[in-house]
């Protein structure tokens, strides 16, 4: 049998991450697990585990992955490195129409690519199977706790990415003491917001019902998880139904304004439909009785549901001041009035070590053998399919008029 031959890319994308789609580990557990597979490793000098550490498992290095059939990223690939007839995984950041991405895409059609995108590789209930949504929570939340501690505790906080890894990070967090009393929101109720509620119980806030945090006044820091029946309802007063809403988001309207009242930070950790509605805009920051000071737009839906986001902020600047009066961006923590924003959209690249490992092992474990085996008939690689030999697949169709425009 012929040996499938896999390449992982080094990243390309600017600003640059640091994570791997194949750790060390897991790349030495894929070829000892499949007699048919071969592993090459495109040397990186910003990845977060060094070449030696694969080379040192028998990986072997090379910079020209053309002889590959697969090619496993994390980011966006940059255009020019490209290979014509290819198969890549990596998160695209398409599929949602998203601009600045339709040159990639055009690209990959040019070169008949066959594109599968980690965001849509679900079970038959649309669970997503792999995603680093944990880690953007756990680094989002401590990231929103800096923003607070440096504005209103006069505290400077080390940056997630100078820790070692995630149990570094713990280890210092328990050392941090807040001393004011204040309020968190957070809303969504999967992986993200998990790994946010994890960090902060690290600095031991403490969880609270929403009920509570609308009319309880605390002593000391607490927070709330609110799922979307806290934060929508039916704009025909219809009872609440789940899957009712994912299905019909846009007959929602939004119940969040209460909260924008009593809560001093948002964590935003949810997953957004564009169809649903916001949970407040830059106009409804103008009003008196709006509270927040500090957003952790983990989501970072760049024109969506967080009337604050004004942009994607970077690991090396995280923070910048969204002034109310204006909707415009002013320098971090430069006014009172103004409301700090966070806004990185690759949080878990600060824990790049922790995120890879968690990440690939699922990967390696749950999604690859359906490629290598050639055996798909649960669909999953087929519903995360978006280009097959440069063609846009029936599931992405919808892209045909928007790629070509």
């Amino acid at each position: 049998m012929d040996k499938l031959k896999i390449g992982l890319l080094k990243e390309t994308k600017i600003p640059p991450d640091r994570r791997a789609a194949l750790t060390p580990r897991t790349a030495k557990m894929l070829v000892e697990q499949f007699d048919n597979v071969k592993v090459c490793i495109q040397p990186s000098q910003i990845r977060a585990f060094k070449d030696s550490e694969y080379s040192q498992l028998g990986l072997p290095l090379q910079d020209d992955l053309s002889e590959c059939d697969l090619l496993l990223g994390v980011k966006e690939v940059k255009i020019d490195t490209l290979i014509p007839d290819k198969t890549y995984m990596f998160f695209a950041h398409v599929a949602k129409k998203q601009e600045h991405n339709k040159p990639l895409l055009k690209a990959m059609i040019e070169k008949r690519i066959t594109l599968i995108d980690y965001e849509y590789l679900t079970d038959k209930n649309g669970r997503r199977l792999v995603a680093f949504g944990y880690w953007a929570g756990i680094v989002g939340a401590y990231n929103g706790i800096r923003a607070w501690a440096k504005r209103f505790e006069n505290l400077d906080l080390k940056p997630a990415h100078e820790f070692h890894d995630k149990k570094e990070m713990f280890e210092y967090i328990k050392q941090i003491r807040l001393t004011k009393p204040f309020k968190i929101v957070i809303t969504g109720g999967g992986r993200v917001a998990s790994g946010a509620r994890e960090t902060l119980m690290a600095f031991g806030i403490k969880e609270v019902i929403p009920e509570e945090f609308l009319i309880e006044k605390f002593d000391s820091p607490v927070f709330t998880r609110l799922d979307p029946c806290h934060y929508v309802r039916h704009k025909d007063g219809k009872e609440f139904d789940l899957w009712y809403f994912f299905k019909h988001p846009e007959e929602f309207v939004s119940t969040f304004k209460p909260y924008t009242k009593v809560a001093d930070m948002y964590i935003a950790a949810h997953f957004w439909d564009p169809r649903s509605p916001k949970f407040f805009t830059a106009e409804d920051t103008k009003s008196p009785d709006f509270n927040i000071k500090v957003v952790a737009d983990i989501s970072c839906d760049l024109d969506g549901p967080v009337g604050t986001t004004l942009r994607a902020s970077t690991i090396e600047e995280p923070f910048y001041d969204f002034d109310p009066e204006t909707g415009s961006e002013k320098p971090a923590f430069s006014s009172d009035n103004h409301i700090t924003v966070m806004a990185v959209d690759n949080l878990p690249g600060e824990l790049p070590r922790d995120a890879s490992e968690a990440f690939s092992e699922v990967l390696v474990q749950k999604i690859l053998p359906y490629i290598i085996l050639g055996d798909d008939k649960d669909g999953v690689i087929e519903r995360a399919t978006i280009l097959k030999n440069g063609r846009l697949t029936e599931r992405f169709k919808y892209l045909e008029d928007w790629v070509n425009s």
